[in-house]
């Protein structure tokens, strides 16, 4: 049973998952909206969310936080410089999926997940 268990596996070991998840963050900030499957998305929402709550504080401490995690100087650049001002006002749901149908060849669902502009 999934009671009280917040992890997504996805279905992949620990290093894998985080890497996967590191990765998808990487490409959500530099392009502003991916398209991916719907748990992956979902997955993504919650670290999204946190790290631009994080960057939204210009703070020495905070950058290098948010460098532990995404490990690409231009996305942390771009973070702290563009996305993280735009939302100063906001207190948090940075991000937005919407279904998109399946993909063709398996018929995994699809969703595109976005920064709310």
């Amino acid at each position: 049973m999934m009671h009280r268990k917040k992890t997504r596996k996805l279905q992949r070991t620990k290093e894998h998952r985080k890497a996967l998840l590191r990765n998808l963050l990487i490409s959500l900030i530099k392009h502003g909206s991916i398209i991916t499957t719907t748990p992956k998305a979902k997955a993504l929402k919650g670290l999204a969310d946190s790290v631009i709550t994080r960057a939204k504080d210009p703070s020495l401490h905070s950058k290098r936080e948010v460098m532990k995690l995404i490990h690409d100087r231009d996305a942390v650049k771009k973070l702290f410089e563009e996305i993280a001002p735009r939302y100063k006002e906001r207190p948090g749901g940075y991000t937005r999926i919407v279904r998109v149908g399946r993909r063709r060849g398996d018929g995994a669902e699809l969703s595109l997940i976005e920064l709310i502009q």
